[in-house]
C-alpha cells in the first residue's frame, strides 16, 4: 500500500537505544537532532511493514536527516556503534552495510600500501 503524501506515515515505537550515551565539550550531539522532536516513529520499521510503506517511509525520514544539523554526526554515531536498525544520518541499515564494507575495504587496502611502502624502503 503506497502513502499519499497528504495521508499520515505509520510509525513504529522508537527502540531506547536511539538516544546515545556520548557527550562532547558542547552537550550531547542528539540534543540538536531534528528527529527528536516529532518525526521520531518515522526512523523505524513497524512489524510486517509492506516494502512500498517502508520505501516511502524511509524516504520520508532521510527528507528530514538532510534538514539535520548534526546528521553527519548521527550517521558516524551509527556506523561506529554500529546500530543495526532504522534511519541514522540519513542511512538506511542496508546503506550502512555497504558504506562499513567500503571502510573496511578502504583500511586493508591502506594497510597493503602502507606494508609495500615500508619493504620498498628497506630494500
Amino acid at each position: 500500500m503506497l502513502h499519499m503524501p497528504h495521508q499520515p506515515l505509520p510509525v513504529a515505537a522508537v527502540p531506547p537505544q536511539r538516544v546515545p550515551a556520548r557527550e562532547d565539550e558542547a552537550g550531547p550531539w542528539h540534543a540538536e537532532a531534528v528527529c527528536r522532536r516529532d518525526e521520531a516513529g518515522l526512523f523505524f520499521a513497524p512489524s510486517k511493514e509492506p516494502t512500498a510503506a517502508r520505501l516511502s517511509r524511509e524516504e520520508a525520514a532521510k527528507r528530514v536527516c538532510a534538514r539535520c544539523p548534526v546528521m553527519v554526526e548521527c550517521r558516524e554515531h551509527a556506523l561506529l556503534q554500529p546500530e543495526p536498525y532504522g534511519v541514522w544520518g540519513g542511512l538506511t541499515a542496508a546503506e550502512r552495510r555497504v558504506v562499513l564494507a567500503r571502510r573496511r575495504r578502504r583500511e586493508v587496502e591502506l594497510r597493503k600500501a602502507a606494508a609495500a611502502d615500508r619493504i620498498a624502503k628497506a630494500g
